[in-house]
This record gives structure tokens, C-alpha cells and sequence, in this order.
């Protein structure tokens, strides 16, 4: 015995599908979901675990729905994710997603997280 300890996680073989942008079709890949969300949060101050409860949540929808998921859906769902989490990263993932071309795309997009906020102290 080497001493170490090991876990396993049972998950689903049959996953959905994501038809991207493209028309290609490709399985549903949890990992991708992790290096994206990975990638808007490096250095962001975000709670242990935060990513792994992100990524089941949109795994658990990918999954509940159809066989098949947009990639724009995944998208949207990362986004609406992030707003709640992190603004930076929100903006981040947003600048890839909705493929801004320049400073006034970001001024855009803050200015509706802008409004949203305010929308919601409103309440």
C-alpha cells in the first residue's frame, strides 16, 4: 500500500450533445466548462468550490433538457453565472464569448452590469 488515499465521482455516461456555431456537434465536455470558467476567475477572489458548483449547475441543465444544447446556451449560462459571481470575470468571459472588438464593447457591457445592478437595489 502507497499510503495515499483516492476518490472517485460517478457521473452519467450518456451526456447531452452541443451543437456549436458551426453545425458541428460535439459531446458535452465539463472539463471545457472548467478551463473557461478557470480562465475569467484567475485571481479573482472567489470561495473555495465556487467553480466546481458553477460547473454542475450547468452540467445538471445541459443534461435535464434535450439531448441537445447550443453552444450559445452554454454560453448564456456561464454568463448569467458570472454576473452573480464576479463582474471581472463576468466581463472577462464576456469579451470571448461576444467576441468584443474594442474598448466600446467593454464600456457597453459594464454599463449594462451597470444598470443591472441598480435595477436590483431598487427593489
Amino acid at each position: 500500500m502507497c499510503g495515499e488515499r483516492f476518490t472517485t465521482f460517478e457521473r452519467p455516461a450518456i451526456g447531452a450533445t452541443v451543437v456549436k456555431r458551426s453545425g458541428r456537434r460535439e459531446a458535452f465536455d465539463r472539463e471545457k466548462v472548467r478551463r473557461g470558467l478557470e480562465s475569467a476567475l484567475a485571481d479573482r477572489p472567489v470561495a473555495d468550490g465556487a467553480i466546481d458548483d458553477i460547473v454542475a449547475r450547468i452540467e445538471a441543465s445541459a443534461r435535464g433538457g434535450s439531448a441537445l444544447v447550443t453552444s450559445d446556451e452554454l454560453g448564456k449560462a456561464v454568463l448569467a453565472e458570472l454576473r452573480d459571481l464576479d463582474e471581472v470575470a463576468y466581463l472577462r468571459f464576456a469579451s470571448v464569448y461576444m467576441e468584443f472588438q474594442g474598448a466600446e464593447d467593454f464600456e457597453r457591457e459594464a454599463a449594462a452590469l451597470e444598470q443591472r445592478s441598480d435595477d436590483i437595489s431598487v427593489r
